[in-house]
């Protein structure tokens, strides 16, 4: 539980300083031979603030309910 809370806080914290994330893709447009052509496509997706409060809520909650546990 200690781990998730951990992941989920750093998720949430990484949520809320990007807004999202993206990631490129190469596509072979033309490929005749020793002719390639190729095109680089680019893909958002954005995240929410309020998801990223809601990670770090649920991540630090996972923490402390961890500790009160243990004492």
């Amino acid at each position: 539980m200690r781990i998730l809370g951990v992941v989920l806080l750093v998720a949430g914290v990484i949520a809320l300083a990007y807004g999202g994330f993206g990631y490129d893709r190469q596509r072979t447009i033309i490929d005749m031979g020793p002719m390639h052509a190729t095109a680089t496509e680019h893909h958002a997706f954005p995240v929410s603030p309020v998801v990223g409060g809601v990670l770090v809520l649920g991540g630090v909650l996972l923490l402390i309910m961890r500790r009160r546990r243990v004492v």
